[in-house]
């Protein structure tokens, strides 16, 4: 696997660790994140989306992620676009 590592949480410690990274061999942006907890998902899926089947899919999941770590999901989407992904 083309599994490029961008960036992890700074604020996250030895512990948990929100993550990104670039799949390029299946033109992916892959994300390690906090899960959801049931409150989130609730609202996420109760949000209505015209054109798109209600709810969270079985081999889906709604991660968090933290706003401090949008320089490295910008990163991830120029590295994306630079392999042409």
């Amino acid at each position: 696997m083309a599994l490029r590592f961008v960036g992890i949480d700074p604020e996250t410690g030895q512990q948990g660790s929100p993550t990104v990274w670039v799949n390029q061999e299946k033109r992916e942006l892959v994300l390690q994140g906090w899960k959801a907890d049931e409150e989130l998902k609730a609202q996420c899926e109760a949000t209505v989306i015209p054109g798109h089947a209600p709810g969270i899919p079985p081999h889906e999941a709604v991660i968090r992620i933290p706003a401090r770590m949008v320089p490295m999901l910008r990163e991830a989407c120029d590295v994306a676009e630079r392999a042409g992904l």
